[in-house]
C-alpha cells in the first residue's frame, strides 16, 4: 500500500503536492477562523504549523526520504543560515533607510521601535517589551519557517522537480505559497475591517509578493543544494523586519510595513537571480570544458 501510494506520489508530482497543500491549508483556515491562537498572548498562529510538520514527517516517510533529502543537510549549515541572515540583513538596511528618508522628507518625525508583535494588515496597536515576548517571537518564527521552507521549497519543490524543469516547478511552488498567505485578508473581510475590493487587492498583493519570496528561496535551495540560506532569509525577514524593528511616526507605527518589505525583497530577489545565473554560466562552462 505504501509502494503504491509512494509511486502515484512521484509519477503525479502536482496532484499529490495540491492534496498535501489543500490538507494544510484547511488546518490553517480552522486555526485562522476558530481557534485563533494569534489572539491570544502567543499573537502567532503556530498550531497549524506544528501539524505541518507532522504531516511533513508523514509524507517523508512514504517516500522514503530523511530530512537530508529535502535540503536540511548538516554540512555547511551554520555558514547557510548567515549567509541567509546577512543578505537579507543588508536588503531590510536599505530599505528601512528608504523608509526613514521619505517619512523624515513628509515631516512624519520617524523612530525606530524594538517591540514585539503580531503582524497584521490594518496596523497593530499591541506592544510587548518584555523578554519573553521576544524569546516566543524568535522560536514560534522559527517553528513557522521550518514549516513552510520544508513543505514548499524542501519537498513540494523536490517532487515536482522530478518530472518537471526547475523553473516549472519553482513557479508552481511559487504560486501555492502565494495562495497560502490568502487567509490573512480573507479574515479581515468576514469580520468586517475591509472591503471587498481591498480583499482582492490584497489577495492579488500577497500572492505577488509571497510569490517573489518563494521564487527567491527556491532559487537560493537550487544553488546551494540546502534549505539553511532561505531559513535565514525567511527567518530575518519575520522576525526582524515583521515583528520587532518597527518605524514609529507621529501618525502611527509601520504604516509603510508592506513597502519596507516589498522592497527589501525585489533587491534581495535582483541579487538572488545574479547569484543563480552566474552559478548556471559556470556549470555549462564547466559542462563544455
Amino acid at each position: 500500500m505504501k509502494e503504491e501510494l509512494k509511486e502515484q506520489i512521484r509519477n503525479k508530482p502536482i496532484l499529490y503536492s495540491l492534496i498535501v497543500f489543500i490538507i494544510c491549508l484547511v488546518i490553517r483556515i480552522v486555526e485562522y477562523f476558530m481557534i485563533k491562537t494569534d489572539s491570544t498572548f502567543l499573537a502567532e498562529n503556530f498550531i497549524h504549523k506544528l501539524l505541518g510538520i507532522g504531516i511533513l514527517v508523514c509524507v517523508l516517510k512514504i517516500m522514503k526520504y530523511q530530512f537530508k533529502d529535502i535540503g536540511f543537510e548538516k554540512n555547511k549549515f551554520l555558514r547557510y543560515v548567515i549567509d541567509g541572515l546577512l543578505l537579507e540583513g543588508i536588503c531590510f538596511g536599505i530599505s528601512y533607510w528608504i523608509e526613514y528618508s521619505i517619512l523624515y522628507a513628509n515631516a512624519k518625525n520617524p523612530s525606530f521601535g524594538f517591540f514585539a508583535n503580531g503582524f497584521s494588515l490594518i496596523g497593530n496597536e499591541v506592544k510587548h517589551t518584555e523578554m519573553i515576548f521576544f524569546i516566543l517571537c524568535i522560536l514560534l518564527n522559527i517553528v513557522n519557517v521550518i514549516m513552510e521552507e520544508g513543505l514548499f521549497r524542501g519537498f513540494f519543490l523536490k517532487i515536482i522537480k522530478n518530472k518537471n524543469s526547475f523553473w516549472k516547478s519553482n513557479l508552481i511552488v511559487a504560486l501555492l505559497f502565494g495562495l497560502w498567505h490568502f487567509v490573512m485578508p480573507l479574515r479581515l473581510f468576514i469580520n468586517g475591517e475591509i472591503n471587498f475590493i481591498s480583499l482582492i487587492i490584497m489577495i492579488l498583493g500577497y500572492i505577488l509578493l509571497a510569490g517573489i519570496m518563494s521564487i527567491k528561496w527556491g532559487m537560493l535551495y537550487q544553488i546551494t543544494g540546502s534549505l539553511w540560506m532561505g531559513i535565514g532569509d525567511h527567518l530575518l525577514n519575520n522576525v526582524i523586519a515583521t515583528n520587532l524593528l518597527h518605524v514609529i511616526t507621529n501618525t502611527g507605527a509601520d504604516e509603510w510595513q508592506i513597502g519596507r518589505i516589498l522592497i527589501a525583497q525585489i533587491i534581495s530577489f535582483l541579487i538572488v537571480s545574479i547569484l543563480y545565473q552566474r552559478r548556471k554560466l559556470k556549470t555549462q562552462n564547466n559542462i563544455d570544458k
